[in-house]
């Protein structure tokens, strides 16, 4: 016995609701845009979580760098907030270079006393590796170049073949004009 249509039912449906046994494709389009809403929802959330590294990765240090790397990766993991925010702060606020212009106020130090500096060279506190990764990419100096000045500077500092004479030190030299701390100057 085949069933009709209730009288009381509306001649014109809307277009979501089926008859028995069609496709409803108002449950097939909503599943497709909660598939594409998660996928690029994630992407959005992970590109955020990362804005942080990406922030560092040209104009920071390698240090600071890896310690906002780690720190955005406590933030994934732990979901605190606070590991997030101090990364981003970190990636952020530029890290003065502190060694850079002390390691070059020792080298023209060592240079004015002509002492060579290959002792700290054997302890490992190479000054052109420690300032590629303690400097900005805007202050970094061309390693290349300043490599080939150490060498040249190193070639100047070589103490010259004794000449068989003794080996005694040179005297300074006593400059002409200099007044001792207890002399008065005559006044014509």
């Amino acid at each position: 016995m085949a069933q009709g249509i209730n009288p009381a039912t509306p001649h014109h449906l809307p277009p979501f609701i089926t008859a028995p046994g069609d496709a409803d494709m108002f449950l097939v389009g909503c599943a497709i845009f909660l598939v594409l809403a998660i996928i690029s929802l994630g992407s959005l959330y992970f590109r955020l979580h990362a804005l942080p590294e990406h922030l560092a990765h040209g104009k920071a240090s390698k240090l600071q760098f890896e310690v906002v790397a780690i720190l955005a990766l406590l933030a994934l993991f732990t979901h605190n907030s606070w590991f997030w925010v101090a990364a981003l702060l970190l990636a952020i606020i530029p890290i003065p270079d502190l060694y850079g212009p002390l390691a070059g106020m020792a080298e023209s130090l060592a240079k004015m006393a002509r002492w060579p500096r290959g002792r700290l060279d054997a302890v490992g506190l190479d000054a052109s590796a420690v300032s590629k990764t303690l400097t900005f990419e805007g202050t970094r100096r061309d390693l290349e170049r300043h490599a080939e000045a150490r060498v040249e500077r190193a070639a100047d500092l070589t103490p010259p073949a004794s000449s068989g004479g003794s080996e005694r030190s040179p005297k300074p030299e006593r400059i002409a004009s200099a007044r001792r701390p207890g002399s008065r100057r005559e006044e014509a």
